[in-house]
């Protein structure tokens, strides 16, 4: 289902849905809601508990575990432009040995998967150098 307005959920919902199909069964993919979307005082409260209970602020939009790897995958429009929160995030993550990759499509979803060494039942297509 395509929804106006919502390009990053609607590209989240279809890595979700292509992952589960092109990763091993024994695959953990990830989403941690870490944004609260209520407006005002009361949104404000709940972000803070939120916080207090360990959501970090950048945070990928996906965590992938398989193959004894973690990929992080940070999901964005295609002129969606990552925060400097999520800037960071990526660099401490990389800093650290980990797999992390800014994904705009299916296709660098899978190519991502390529890239880091997991194990996928589907190709991904041809990647454009650009």
């Amino acid at each position: 289902m395509t929804r106006r307005g919502t390009p990053e959920a609607d590209l989240q919902r279809a890595v979700v849905q292509a992952l589960r199909v092109a990763l091993p069964r024994t695959a953990i993919i990830h989403h941690c809601a870490n944004e609260v979307t209520e407006a005002g005082p009361r949104g404000a409260k709940r972000q803070a508990i939120l916080v207090g209970m360990g959501v970090h602020a950048g945070f990928a939009d996906l965590m992938v575990l398989c193959d004894g790897r973690v990929l992080f995958l940070e999901l964005k429009a295609p002129k969606g432009r990552l925060r400097p929160n999520q800037e960071a995030f990526r660099d401490a993550v990389l800093a650290q040995g980990f797999g992390w990759a800014l994904v705009r499509s299916l296709d660098e979803a899978l190519g991502a998967l390529a890239d880091h060494g997991l194990t996928s039942r589907v190709r991904p297509a041809r990647r454009v150098a650009s």
